[in-house]
Protein backbone atom coordinates (compact mmCIF):
# COMPACT_ATOMS: atom_id res chain seq x y z
CA UNK A 1 0.00 0.00 0.00
CA UNK A 2 1.39 3.41 -0.93
CA UNK A 3 2.23 5.69 1.95
CA UNK A 4 -0.18 8.58 2.39
CA UNK A 5 1.16 12.09 1.84
CA UNK A 6 -1.70 13.78 3.67
CA UNK A 7 -0.32 16.09 6.39
CA UNK A 8 -0.84 14.88 9.94
CA UNK A 9 -1.41 17.37 12.74
CA UNK A 10 1.07 15.76 15.12
CA UNK A 11 3.91 16.56 12.71
CA UNK A 12 2.80 19.85 11.18
CA UNK A 13 2.37 21.77 14.43
CA UNK A 14 5.01 22.78 16.93
CA UNK A 15 3.16 20.99 19.73
CA UNK A 16 4.02 17.56 21.10
CA UNK A 17 1.01 15.24 20.94
CA UNK A 18 0.10 11.79 22.15
CA UNK A 19 1.40 10.32 18.88
CA UNK A 20 4.84 11.84 19.42
CA UNK A 21 4.98 10.35 22.90
CA UNK A 22 3.75 6.99 21.63
CA UNK A 23 6.49 6.85 19.02
CA UNK A 24 9.08 7.85 21.62
CA UNK A 25 7.81 5.18 24.02
CA UNK A 26 7.95 2.44 21.38
CA UNK A 27 11.36 3.53 20.07
CA UNK A 28 12.68 3.63 23.62
CA UNK A 29 11.24 0.21 24.41
CA UNK A 30 12.96 -1.18 21.33
CA UNK A 31 16.26 0.38 22.42
CA UNK A 32 15.83 -0.89 26.01
CA UNK A 33 15.44 -4.45 24.77
CA UNK A 34 18.23 -3.84 22.26
CA UNK A 35 20.62 -3.07 25.14
CA UNK A 36 19.11 -5.87 27.24
CA UNK A 37 20.00 -8.44 24.59
CA UNK A 38 23.53 -7.07 24.28
CA UNK A 39 24.22 -6.91 28.02
CA UNK A 40 22.66 -10.28 28.77
CA UNK A 41 25.67 -12.10 27.35
CA UNK A 42 28.16 -9.95 29.27
CA UNK A 43 26.40 -10.70 32.55
CA UNK A 44 25.72 -14.43 31.95
CA UNK A 45 28.86 -15.55 30.13
CA UNK A 46 30.50 -16.44 33.46
CA UNK A 47 27.94 -19.24 33.82
CA UNK A 48 27.41 -20.05 30.13
CA UNK A 49 30.95 -20.50 28.86
CA UNK A 50 32.31 -22.83 31.60
CA UNK A 51 29.37 -25.15 30.91
CA UNK A 52 29.74 -25.11 27.13
CA UNK A 53 33.53 -25.32 27.15
CA UNK A 54 33.72 -27.88 29.95
CA UNK A 55 36.23 -25.82 31.95
CA UNK A 56 36.29 -24.26 35.45
CA UNK A 57 34.82 -20.74 35.80
CA UNK A 58 38.26 -19.26 36.47
CA UNK A 59 39.80 -20.81 33.35
CA UNK A 60 41.62 -18.46 30.96
CA UNK A 61 39.50 -19.97 28.17
CA UNK A 62 36.40 -18.31 29.58
CA UNK A 63 37.99 -14.88 29.15
CA UNK A 64 39.43 -15.79 25.73
CA UNK A 65 36.18 -17.09 24.25
CA UNK A 66 34.17 -14.35 25.94
CA UNK A 67 36.24 -11.65 24.25
CA UNK A 68 36.08 -13.49 20.93
CA UNK A 69 32.29 -13.68 21.10
CA UNK A 70 32.15 -9.99 21.97
CA UNK A 71 34.15 -9.37 18.80
CA UNK A 72 31.62 -11.42 16.84
CA UNK A 73 28.86 -9.26 18.32
CA UNK A 74 30.60 -6.05 17.24
CA UNK A 75 31.03 -7.33 13.68
CA UNK A 76 27.40 -8.44 13.49
CA UNK A 77 26.24 -5.07 14.79
CA UNK A 78 28.23 -3.28 12.12
CA UNK A 79 26.90 -5.39 9.26
CA UNK A 80 23.33 -5.27 10.55
CA UNK A 81 23.53 -1.53 11.12
CA UNK A 82 24.67 -0.84 7.57
CA UNK A 83 22.14 -3.24 6.06
CA UNK A 84 19.09 -2.12 8.02
CA UNK A 85 20.03 1.57 8.09
CA UNK A 86 20.08 1.57 4.29
CA UNK A 87 16.91 -0.51 4.18
CA UNK A 88 15.07 1.95 6.44
CA UNK A 89 15.87 4.80 4.04
CA UNK A 90 14.56 2.71 1.15
CA UNK A 91 11.42 0.96 2.45
CA UNK A 92 10.59 3.01 5.54
CA UNK A 93 11.20 3.17 9.28
CA UNK A 94 8.26 1.07 10.46
CA UNK A 95 8.86 -2.21 8.56
CA UNK A 96 12.59 -2.07 9.26
CA UNK A 97 11.94 -1.51 12.96
CA UNK A 98 9.70 -4.59 13.03
CA UNK A 99 12.32 -6.73 11.26
CA UNK A 100 15.17 -5.71 13.56
CA UNK A 101 13.21 -6.22 16.80
CA UNK A 102 12.03 -9.66 15.67
CA UNK A 103 15.57 -10.56 14.68
CA UNK A 104 17.27 -9.81 17.97
CA UNK A 105 14.40 -11.24 20.04
CA UNK A 106 14.05 -14.61 18.31
CA UNK A 107 17.74 -15.35 17.92
CA UNK A 108 18.37 -14.40 21.54
CA UNK A 109 15.68 -16.87 22.59
CA UNK A 110 17.29 -19.63 20.54
CA UNK A 111 20.47 -19.15 22.57
CA UNK A 112 18.71 -21.03 25.37
CA UNK A 113 19.11 -24.26 23.37
CA UNK A 114 22.79 -24.09 22.38
CA UNK A 115 25.11 -27.01 23.08
CA UNK A 116 28.41 -25.64 21.73
CA UNK A 117 30.17 -22.27 21.77
CA UNK A 118 30.00 -22.08 17.95
CA UNK A 119 26.20 -22.05 18.21
CA UNK A 120 26.51 -19.03 20.50
CA UNK A 121 28.81 -17.33 17.98
CA UNK A 122 26.29 -17.70 15.13
CA UNK A 123 23.35 -16.59 17.24
CA UNK A 124 25.20 -13.64 18.78
CA UNK A 125 26.11 -12.49 15.26
CA UNK A 126 22.45 -12.59 14.22
CA UNK A 127 21.26 -10.91 17.44
CA UNK A 128 23.84 -8.19 16.84
CA UNK A 129 22.57 -7.57 13.31
CA UNK A 130 19.13 -6.78 14.71
CA UNK A 131 20.57 -4.74 17.57
CA UNK A 132 22.78 -2.70 15.23
CA UNK A 133 19.91 -1.93 12.87
CA UNK A 134 17.28 -1.07 15.48
CA UNK A 135 19.10 1.85 17.10
CA UNK A 136 19.67 3.89 13.94
CA UNK A 137 16.13 3.33 12.66
CA UNK A 138 14.54 4.30 15.98
CA UNK A 139 16.81 7.33 16.43
CA UNK A 140 15.95 8.58 12.93
CA UNK A 141 12.23 8.06 13.50
CA UNK A 142 12.25 10.00 16.77
CA UNK A 143 14.20 12.87 15.18
CA UNK A 144 11.75 13.08 12.28
CA UNK A 145 8.57 12.92 14.32
CA UNK A 146 9.35 15.56 16.97
CA UNK A 147 9.24 19.32 16.38
CA UNK A 148 12.63 21.05 16.15
CA UNK A 149 12.50 22.63 19.60
CA UNK A 150 11.73 19.27 21.25
CA UNK A 151 13.95 17.04 19.12
CA UNK A 152 17.02 17.01 21.38
CA UNK A 153 15.00 16.27 24.52
CA UNK A 154 13.21 13.40 22.77
CA UNK A 155 16.49 12.00 21.46
CA UNK A 156 18.03 12.27 24.91
CA UNK A 157 15.13 10.43 26.54
CA UNK A 158 15.31 7.79 23.81
CA UNK A 159 18.98 7.04 24.36
CA UNK A 160 18.83 7.39 28.16
CA UNK A 161 16.24 4.61 28.28
CA UNK A 162 19.12 2.22 27.55
CA UNK A 163 19.96 2.09 31.25
CA UNK A 164 16.77 0.09 31.85
CA UNK A 165 18.12 -2.51 29.44
CA UNK A 166 21.33 -2.85 31.46
CA UNK A 167 19.40 -2.95 34.73
CA UNK A 168 16.94 -5.46 33.31
CA UNK A 169 19.71 -7.75 32.14
CA UNK A 170 21.34 -7.53 35.55
CA UNK A 171 18.04 -8.27 37.31
CA UNK A 172 17.23 -11.24 35.07
CA UNK A 173 20.74 -12.62 35.57
CA UNK A 174 20.42 -12.33 39.34
CA UNK A 175 16.95 -13.94 39.37
CA UNK A 176 17.95 -16.83 37.12
CA UNK A 177 21.36 -17.37 38.73
CA UNK A 178 23.16 -20.32 37.20
CA UNK A 179 20.10 -21.07 35.00
CA UNK A 180 21.40 -18.86 32.22
CA UNK A 181 19.28 -20.62 29.59
CA UNK A 182 16.14 -19.29 31.26
CA UNK A 183 17.52 -15.75 30.99
CA UNK A 184 17.76 -16.11 27.20
CA UNK A 185 14.23 -17.50 26.94
CA UNK A 186 13.04 -14.29 28.60
CA UNK A 187 14.86 -12.50 25.78
CA UNK A 188 12.09 -13.53 23.36
CA UNK A 189 9.64 -11.14 25.05
CA UNK A 190 10.57 -8.04 22.98
CA UNK A 191 9.07 -9.72 19.90
CA UNK A 192 5.65 -8.73 21.26
CA UNK A 193 6.68 -5.11 20.85
CA UNK A 194 6.40 -5.44 17.08
CA UNK A 195 2.62 -5.74 17.38
CA UNK A 196 2.44 -2.23 18.85
CA UNK A 197 4.88 -0.87 16.28
CA UNK A 198 2.71 -2.13 13.43
CA UNK A 199 -0.46 -0.87 15.12
CA UNK A 200 0.65 2.63 16.17
CA UNK A 201 3.66 3.81 14.16
CA UNK A 202 3.24 5.55 10.82
CA UNK A 203 5.97 6.70 8.50
CA UNK A 204 7.19 10.22 9.24
CA UNK A 205 6.05 13.02 6.96
CA UNK A 206 9.62 13.92 6.05
CA UNK A 207 10.32 10.36 4.85
CA UNK A 208 7.03 10.25 2.94
CA UNK A 209 7.87 13.58 1.30
CA UNK A 210 11.35 12.40 0.30
CA UNK A 211 9.90 9.19 -1.14
CA UNK A 212 7.26 11.11 -3.11
CA UNK A 213 10.03 13.13 -4.73
CA UNK A 214 11.52 9.83 -5.94
CA UNK A 215 14.88 10.44 -4.32
CA UNK A 216 16.87 7.24 -3.96
CA UNK A 217 17.41 6.53 -0.29
CA UNK A 218 20.01 4.52 1.55
CA UNK A 219 22.79 4.85 -1.05
CA UNK A 220 26.13 4.15 0.63
CA UNK A 221 27.94 5.40 -2.46
CA UNK A 222 26.37 8.82 -2.02
CA UNK A 223 27.02 8.81 1.73
CA UNK A 224 30.71 8.01 1.34
CA UNK A 225 31.37 9.62 -2.02
CA UNK A 226 29.63 13.00 -1.87
CA UNK A 227 30.61 15.97 0.29
CA UNK A 228 29.69 17.00 2.90
CA UNK A 229 27.98 13.72 3.79
CA UNK A 230 31.17 11.67 3.52
CA UNK A 231 33.12 13.97 5.85
CA UNK A 232 30.29 13.92 8.37
CA UNK A 233 29.88 10.14 8.16
CA UNK A 234 33.57 9.50 8.82
CA UNK A 235 33.72 12.07 11.64
CA UNK A 236 30.61 10.53 13.26
CA UNK A 237 32.08 7.05 12.92
CA UNK A 238 35.33 8.06 14.63
CA UNK A 239 33.49 10.03 17.34
CA UNK A 240 31.29 7.01 18.07
CA UNK A 241 34.37 4.75 18.00
CA UNK A 242 35.89 6.85 20.79
CA UNK A 243 32.69 6.62 22.82
CA UNK A 244 32.24 2.89 22.28
CA UNK A 245 35.92 2.06 22.82
CA UNK A 246 35.92 3.94 26.11
CA UNK A 247 32.59 2.37 27.08
CA UNK A 248 33.85 -1.20 26.67
CA UNK A 249 37.33 -0.55 28.04
CA UNK A 250 36.63 2.10 30.72
CA UNK A 251 32.94 2.44 31.66
CA UNK A 252 32.25 -1.29 32.10
CA UNK A 253 35.47 -1.53 34.13
CA UNK A 254 33.50 -0.01 36.99
CA UNK A 255 32.47 -3.60 37.72
CA UNK A 256 36.13 -4.68 37.78
CA UNK A 257 37.08 -1.78 40.06
CA UNK A 258 34.32 -2.79 42.47
CA UNK A 259 35.33 -6.46 42.40
CA UNK A 260 39.00 -5.67 43.06
CA UNK A 261 38.07 -3.34 45.94
CA UNK A 262 35.96 -6.07 47.53
CA UNK A 263 38.70 -8.66 47.11
CA UNK A 264 41.18 -6.33 48.83
CA UNK A 265 38.76 -6.12 51.76
CA UNK A 266 38.70 -9.91 52.12
CA UNK A 267 35.48 -10.88 50.33
CA UNK A 268 35.39 -14.26 48.59
CA UNK A 269 35.62 -14.26 44.77
CA UNK A 270 31.97 -15.33 44.56
CA UNK A 271 30.75 -12.60 46.91
CA UNK A 272 32.90 -9.99 45.19
CA UNK A 273 31.58 -10.97 41.76
CA UNK A 274 27.91 -10.76 42.79
CA UNK A 275 28.28 -7.46 44.65
CA UNK A 276 30.27 -5.98 41.76
CA UNK A 277 27.42 -6.84 39.36
CA UNK A 278 25.02 -4.82 41.49
CA UNK A 279 27.49 -1.93 41.81
CA UNK A 280 27.83 -1.74 38.04
CA UNK A 281 24.36 -2.64 36.72
CA UNK A 282 22.46 -0.53 39.27
CA UNK A 283 24.52 2.04 41.17
CA UNK A 284 26.85 3.12 38.37
CA UNK A 285 24.17 2.73 35.72
CA UNK A 286 21.76 5.03 37.58
CA UNK A 287 24.39 7.75 37.38
CA UNK A 288 24.88 6.94 33.72
CA UNK A 289 21.17 7.31 33.09
CA UNK A 290 21.16 10.80 34.59
CA UNK A 291 24.14 11.72 32.46
CA UNK A 292 22.29 10.58 29.34
CA UNK A 293 19.16 12.53 30.28
CA UNK A 294 21.02 15.75 30.99
CA UNK A 295 22.94 15.77 27.72
CA UNK A 296 19.84 17.04 25.88
CA UNK A 297 19.07 20.15 27.97
CA UNK A 298 22.78 20.97 28.00
CA UNK A 299 22.94 20.57 24.21
CA UNK A 300 19.90 22.82 23.82
CA UNK A 301 21.47 25.49 26.00
CA UNK A 302 25.10 25.56 24.87
CA UNK A 303 24.98 23.59 21.60
CA UNK A 304 25.62 20.01 20.55
CA UNK A 305 29.38 20.37 20.10
CA UNK A 306 29.91 22.23 23.38
CA UNK A 307 27.95 19.52 25.23
CA UNK A 308 30.25 16.86 23.77
CA UNK A 309 33.29 18.89 24.81
CA UNK A 310 32.02 19.16 28.39
CA UNK A 311 31.37 15.42 28.72
CA UNK A 312 34.66 14.38 27.13
CA UNK A 313 36.78 16.63 29.34
CA UNK A 314 34.82 15.79 32.49
CA UNK A 315 35.07 12.05 31.71
CA UNK A 316 38.87 12.26 31.96
CA UNK A 317 38.57 13.82 35.42
CA UNK A 318 36.11 11.11 36.53
CA UNK A 319 38.51 8.34 35.48
CA UNK A 320 41.30 9.87 37.55
CA UNK A 321 38.88 10.20 40.48
CA UNK A 322 37.77 6.54 40.59
CA UNK A 323 41.31 5.26 40.03
CA UNK A 324 43.18 7.44 42.51
CA UNK A 325 40.81 8.61 45.26
CA UNK A 326 38.91 5.64 46.82
CA UNK A 327 40.59 3.84 49.71
CA UNK A 328 37.65 1.50 50.43
CA UNK A 329 34.83 -0.16 48.52
CA UNK A 330 32.25 2.18 50.04
CA UNK A 331 34.22 5.24 48.98
CA UNK A 332 34.27 3.80 45.45
CA UNK A 333 30.48 3.34 45.57
CA UNK A 334 30.04 7.08 46.10
CA UNK A 335 32.12 7.82 43.02
CA UNK A 336 30.70 5.20 40.66
CA UNK A 337 27.47 7.13 39.85
CA UNK A 338 29.55 10.21 38.96
CA UNK A 339 31.87 8.02 36.89
CA UNK A 340 28.85 6.55 35.09
CA UNK A 341 27.29 10.00 34.60
CA UNK A 342 30.36 11.45 32.88
CA UNK A 343 31.63 8.45 30.90
CA UNK A 344 28.22 7.34 29.60
CA UNK A 345 26.31 10.62 29.24
CA UNK A 346 27.94 11.59 25.92
CA UNK A 347 26.32 8.59 24.23
CA UNK A 348 22.95 10.38 24.19
CA UNK A 349 24.58 12.85 21.85
CA UNK A 350 24.86 10.23 19.11
CA UNK A 351 21.07 9.79 19.01
CA UNK A 352 20.53 13.57 19.11
CA UNK A 353 23.31 14.82 16.84
CA UNK A 354 23.84 12.17 14.15
CA UNK A 355 20.29 12.28 12.65
CA UNK A 356 20.59 16.08 12.37
CA UNK A 357 23.70 15.85 10.17
CA UNK A 358 22.20 13.97 7.19
CA UNK A 359 19.34 14.51 4.72
CA UNK A 360 16.21 12.37 4.97
CA UNK A 361 17.25 10.01 2.17
CA UNK A 362 20.49 9.25 4.05
CA UNK A 363 19.45 9.84 7.66
CA UNK A 364 19.18 6.24 8.89
CA UNK A 365 22.09 5.18 6.66
CA UNK A 366 24.40 7.94 7.91
CA UNK A 367 23.31 7.59 11.53
CA UNK A 368 23.81 3.83 11.39
CA UNK A 369 27.17 4.12 9.63
CA UNK A 370 28.40 6.50 12.31
CA UNK A 371 27.29 4.42 15.28
CA UNK A 372 27.69 0.88 13.99
CA UNK A 373 30.91 1.15 12.00
CA UNK A 374 32.10 2.95 15.12
CA UNK A 375 31.50 -0.33 16.94
CA UNK A 376 33.86 -2.12 14.59
CA UNK A 377 36.47 0.60 14.77
CA UNK A 378 36.34 0.32 18.56
CA UNK A 379 37.02 -3.43 18.56
CA UNK A 380 40.87 -3.19 18.48
CA UNK A 381 40.70 -1.10 21.66
CA UNK A 382 39.13 -4.07 23.44
CA UNK A 383 42.14 -6.21 22.60
CA UNK A 384 44.55 -3.40 23.50
CA UNK A 385 42.69 -2.85 26.76
CA UNK A 386 42.96 -6.52 27.67
CA UNK A 387 46.69 -6.53 26.94
CA UNK A 388 47.35 -3.34 28.92
CA UNK A 389 45.33 -4.57 31.91
CA UNK A 390 47.33 -7.82 32.01
CA UNK A 391 50.62 -5.91 31.76
CA UNK A 392 50.09 -2.72 33.80
CA UNK A 393 47.04 -3.42 35.95
CA UNK A 394 43.50 -2.06 35.91
CA UNK A 395 43.91 1.48 37.27
CA UNK A 396 46.99 2.36 35.21
CA UNK A 397 45.31 1.09 32.05
CA UNK A 398 42.19 3.16 32.66
CA UNK A 399 44.28 6.28 33.17
CA UNK A 400 46.13 5.64 29.90
CA UNK A 401 42.96 4.97 27.92
CA UNK A 402 41.23 8.08 29.28
CA UNK A 403 43.30 10.05 26.75
CA UNK A 404 40.90 8.75 24.09
CA UNK A 405 38.29 11.23 25.34
CA UNK A 406 40.65 14.05 24.39
CA UNK A 407 41.08 12.57 20.90
CA UNK A 408 37.30 12.82 20.57
CA UNK A 409 37.51 16.60 20.88
CA UNK A 410 39.46 16.82 17.60
CA UNK A 411 36.79 14.83 15.76
CA UNK A 412 34.21 17.54 16.42
CA UNK A 413 36.13 20.10 14.36
CA UNK A 414 34.74 19.21 10.87
CA UNK A 415 31.14 18.89 12.10
CA UNK A 416 28.62 21.77 12.03
CA UNK A 417 26.57 23.01 14.96
CA UNK A 418 22.90 21.97 14.51
CA UNK A 419 21.20 23.47 17.56
CA UNK A 420 17.85 25.04 16.57
CA UNK A 421 18.09 24.01 12.92
CA UNK A 422 15.42 22.13 10.97
CA UNK A 423 16.27 18.65 9.72
CA UNK A 424 17.90 18.55 6.28
CA UNK A 425 15.44 17.58 3.51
Amino acid sequence: MAASTEPRPEQTTAEVTWYNWAVLALASAGWIFDVFEGQLFNITRGQMLPELLGVPPDSAQVKLYGDALLGVFLVGGTIGGLLFGSLADRIGRRPTLVITILMYSLFSGLTAFVTHWTHVAVLRFLVAMGVGGEWAVAASLVAEVFPTRNRAIAGGIFHASSVFGTMGAGLVALLTGSKWRLAYLIGVAPALLTLFVRWIVRESDVWVKATAQERKGGDLRELLGVAPWNVRAIACMLLAAVGLATFWSITVAGQDLAREALLREGRSPEQAAESAKVAYSWIQTLGGGLGLLLFAPLANRIGRKAAFIFYHVAAVASVYAVCLLPRTYHELLWLLPIFGFLTLGMHAGYAIYFPELFPTRLRATGTSFGFNVGRLAAAPMLWLSGYLKSKYGLETTLLLLSNLYLVGLLLLLPLPETRGRELID
